[in-house]
């Protein structure tokens, strides 16, 4: 039986990464031990991995993560507030699979994109 998962994504430095995450976003870091290389935060029960890729390009990076929310607009606004990067085609809308969604970019460029069912 399968009972979670936790998606693993690049950073190139742990104490911006931790930063955006916890200061940012309001995640927790729940690391019990402080592991060099190692990240884990999270929020309302969603864990998010971070392993460190010092060589990685944020350019160049695919890293991503899709979380479903029942607070979408709430979710938007609080980004917006943050003043988080979000790439050029993120903002919220209505998508035609009925998804309204947004994006959102941390500073190794790995994309968060949030999601609510709409239909």
């Amino acid at each position: 039986m399968l009972t979670a998962i936790h998606p693993k994504l690049p950073m190139r430095n742990k104490a911006i990464t931790r930063d955006f995450y916890v200061n940012q976003l309001h995640f927790e870091d729940i690391g019990s031990a402080d592991f060099d290389g190692y990240l884990m935060v999270e929020k309302e029960g969603i864990e998010i991995h971070f392993f460190e890729f010092a060589a990685l390009d944020p350019l160049e990076n695919y890293g991503q993560v899709y979380i479903r929310t029942d607070a979408i607009d709430e979710w938007y606004q609080f980004a917006l507030d943050q003043k988080i990067n979000m790439p050029k085609a993120g903002h919220l809308e209505v998508k035609p699979w009925g998804q309204k969604e947004f994006s959102l970019l941390d500073p190794d460029h790995n994309l968060l994109t949030f999601g609510q069912s709409w239909f």
